[in-house]
């Protein structure tokens, strides 16, 4: 059947909601637009009909009259097989976007790359965003110094200093946890259960997390007064984490533990672990770090350390809505973590 013009459904008009709900024009767009000046009458009336008629306000015509775009950009420095390939990406999109439900924002996805194109600096300076949602950056992207000019901007984790001579480090806004501190009571798990040849498999010193996590496992090795020679390093992939696994055997083939900066790196331990004839937790035993579903995922369940991941990706959105409607934020939100024990230590 052919429909014609006439026969599609016409949307509702704020005209129609007002009649319906026996109000003015105007005080159906104060409603509309989150106004605290009708009363709860008025208020309950307009939504009654609001629900009825199945009426969406007009975009569009939302941000030309409050001279926003309604868009909220979230931007991640890395490659899309990273995104797409690491649950805790997963985790914080989950966050944003319930918080971001509730709201009139949409978000739109920014894969930038370290050193993002021309193109896409242009795009997010110029008008069409209203902030960003900076997630997995490293010490070399130079361009969020850009964005904070000019918009804005939530980190998930603490900002690096970038490689500029002006970086406003201190007048970020992120949300993150104690990545030191977690990471040396990740080590202490493996020290407190009598492991005495301890590996460490850290993440790039190049991004927040990385750094800060092979800190403080290095910290309570040495407070224990446990070698800290057995350090290698990845990219948080499942990849690296094999590849770094081997190099610790290769060099260090009495391992008895080893502390993993990511769950997806510990994952990649574990294969080559299996493959190497160790038993893990009997001859190696494993801790990661994020409680991502990797962790759960495969034969060998790991021991790690939980971050709230979705709950900090509601935070960031949080915090960005605080700022667009220009009410005070705190700079920044420290979350909790705590020891999850399953199969590998």
């Amino acid at each position: 059947m052919t429909i014609t013009p006439s026969a599609r459904r016409v949307a509702p008009t704020l005209e129609a909601v007002a009649a319906a709900a026996g109000v003015s024009r105007s005080t159906v767009s104060r409603v509309v637009n989150g106004s605290s000046q009708v009363s709860p009458e008025v208020l309950s009336a307009v939504q009654g009909a609001i629900l009825a008629l199945n009426y969406s306000p007009n975009r569009a015509a939302r941000s030309l009259a409050n001279n926003r775009t309604l868009v909220i950009a979230l931007v991640i420095p890395e490659e899309a097989s990273r995104f797409f390939g690491d649950p805790y990406f997963a985790a914080i999109v989950q966050g944003i976007t319930r918080e971001l439900d509730n709201s009139d924002y949409v978000l739109t996805l920014q894969l930038a790359q370290s050193r993002p194109s021309e193109k896409t600096i242009r795009y997010l300076t110029g008008g069409n965003v209203d902030g960003a949602l900076v997630v997995s950056h490293h010490s070399d992207n130079a361009f969020l110094e850009t964005l904070q000019e000019t918009m804005p901007v939530v980190y998930n984790g603490r900002p690096m200093r970038f490689d500029t001579v002006r970086a406003p480090t201190q007048s970020a806004y992120f949300v993150d946890v104690d990545n030191a501190a977690a990471a040396a009571r990740g080590t202490q798990y493996l020290i407190d259960r009598g492991r005495e040849r301890i590996g460490i498999i850290a993440g790039p010193p190049d991004m927040p997390a990385g750094a800060d996590r092979a800190e403080g496992s290095l910290r309570a090795l040495s407070t224990a007064g446990r070698s800290i020679e057995r350090v290698t390093y990845g990219d948080f992939s499942q990849v690296s984490g094999a590849r770094a696994m081997r190099e610790l055997l290769d060099r260090f083939p009495d391992l008895d533990s080893v502390f993993v900066a990511s769950d997806l790196m510990a994952t990649g331990a574990v294969s080559v672990l299996r493959e190497r004839g160790r038993s893990v937790p009997g001859d190696v035993a494993v801790v990661g770090f994020d409680d991502s579903p990797a962790a759960s995922s495969g034969d060998i369940q790991l021991t790690t350390v939980h971050q709230p991941s979705e709950a900090m990706g509601a935070k960031m959105a949080q915090m960005m809505l605080s700022l667009l409607r220009g009410e005070p934020v705190e700079h920044q939100c420290i979350m909790q973590t705590h020891i999850v024990e399953r199969d590998s230590a």
